[in-house]
């Protein structure tokens, strides 16, 4: 099932920042953002406010550097911007991260902190082979967020803008 119906109107899909490597004996869940993710979350953040994108979800692995970066989406936007934890999202396939965003039907724009490989599967999965071709060449980045718009045809989002850090 790799298929998603609006409501949402928007989505947002947002890969996290540069993440440590893993201490001796430390869980991959619990690897936090490096120094660079830092800057890289804290520019995504802010340069999404700047271009006038606010999703009215935001919906996060739990995983320690995918909160880490959905904690500066709430830094930039502010304290009132709803943020779920959902543990499905961590190691999830691309028919998990469909079906949630799929389940919000209440919002008009959803964002999406997720991990590689499924968040580049989910990119392609609804912006069509082609277009994640030409617009990832090399891959979803860290940090990455592409902003989706319902087409209203097919496919059936459009990418309305990719962000990635400098």
């Amino acid at each position: 099932m790799s298929r998603l119906s609006p409501p949402p109107s928007r989505i947002y899909l947002l890969r996290h920042a540069k993440s440590a490597w893993a201490l001796p004996g430390q869980r991959d869940f619990d690897r936090p953002l490096d120094d660079t993710g830092f800057a890289e979350a804290e520019y995504i953040a802010d340069t999404a406010s700047d271009r006038g994108y606010r999703p009215d979800l935001v919906i996060s692995s739990t995983a320690t550097r995918c909160r880490q970066t959905a904690e500066a989406m709430r830094r930039v936007f502010g304290p009132e911007l709803e943020l779920q934890y959902v543990d499905a999202l961590y190691n999830g396939t691309l028919d998990a991260y469909i079906e949630i965003m799929d389940a919000q039907t209440a919002y008009r724009s959803v964002m999406l902190v997720g991990h590689n490989p499924t968040m580049e599967e989910t990119f392609e999965a609804l912006v069509g082979r082609e277009v994640a071709r030409h617009r990832l060449p090399e891959g979803y980045p860290t940090a990455g967020l592409a902003v989706l718009d319902d087409a209203g045809s097919e496919p059936h989002w459009a990418l309305h803008d990719m962000l990635a850090p400098r």
